[in-house]
């Protein structure tokens, strides 16, 4: 993208299994902004955000590799976190990953397929290993270091097909995709729930086909303003759908705007009232009577 305006955005959601995501904190940087650049505040807000919005249960950050590093952990640890982190290729883990026993390796197979991050491919079979003690950021002091989990899942890399007369494959090569992790579930579900946290690419291309799509803008801050309005929408939406039906709580945001929002009704005033018309046989009426009962309810008391 060299001599392109793009936009470097950072984007943390709260993922459960009952609803579609929501966004629990949302910044934007300069292009040429490293990822881990803020990576430690923007975790504690986000982290804050989802105890405050009532995530009483286990909570286990998902993140890629560029947020692998201690101050990520740490402020983990001090928000009462879980950690599940990818990791890069470092000769520490290259190690560690090769004195894993040929005989700890574990075969699994995805009821639908998943998209190997480094080839595009569709793949439905891997193999997944653990090393239950490995300790990271050893070039850091003592005080620093962390021990948990490694968990690795591996791929076959399977090259083009051979053609006549040329050699085929000779032994099986592997390429893996390890995680860094406390989480507290056995080792399948843990590798299982960290790939689940892709669901943040629904998001972003939720918001690139609305209101993202009207950037980038000649001005950061009118940019970093739009993004925090999109998210302000986006959650608000989010509360719509899940108070409308449990069929919204998953829907899409153009799902939510052409059945709760675009609704073909008019407005008219009688008796000094102002009176809603809706149609008649409409196929989302309960869900919308729903949602306008519920947000017009009056405040309960203590």
């Amino acid at each position: 993208f060299k001599g392109i305006r793009t936009l470097h955005p950072l984007l943390a959601t709260i993922c459960t299994p009952t609803a579609r995501p929501v966004i629990a904190a949302v910044r934007l940087r300069q292009g040429k902004s490293a990822d881990s650049r803020g990576a430690k505040r923007f975790v504690t807000e986000a982290l804050a955000t989802a105890v405050e919005a009532g995530c009483t249960g286990i909570r286990v950050l998902r993140a890629d590799s560029q947020f692998y590093n201690t101050d990520v952990v740490a402020a983990c640890r001090r928000a009462s976190t879980h950690f599940s982190i990818t990791t890069g290729m470092n000769p520490s883990i290259k190690r560690a990953i090769a004195a894993i026993p040929k005989g700890a390796w574990t075969p699994i197979r995805y009821p639908r397929a998943v998209v190997d991050p480094d080839t595009g491919r569709l793949i439905s079979d891997a193999e997944v290993a653990e090393v239950p003690a490995y300790t990271a950021f050893t070039g850091r002091t003592k005080s620093e270091q962390v021990t948990a989990r490694l968990i690795v899942r591996r791929v076959r890399d399977v090259a083009q097909p051979a053609t006549v007369g040329e050699q085929g494959e000779l032994f099986p090569v592997w390429r893996y995709h390890p995680i860094f992790t406390d989480s507290p579930f056995e080792t399948l579900q843990a590798e299982r729930q960290h790939r689940h946290h892709a669901v943040i690419e629904q998001v972003i291309a939720d918001g690139k086909a609305g209101p993202l799509a009207h950037l980038p803008s000649g001005k950061f801050n009118a940019n970093a303003a739009w993004l925090t309005l999109w998210a302000m929408s986006y959650n608000l939406l989010r509360a719509a759908g899940a108070l409308a039906s449990a069929f919204h709580a998953k829907a899409t945001t153009a799902t939510l705007r052409r059945h709760l929002v675009h609704i073909p009704a008019r407005i008219a005033r009688s008796a000094r009232r102002l009176m809603l018309h809706l149609p008649q046989r409409w196929p989302w009426q309960h869900a919308w009577t729903q949602l306008f009962a519920t947000a017009h309810a009056p405040p309960e008391t203590a």
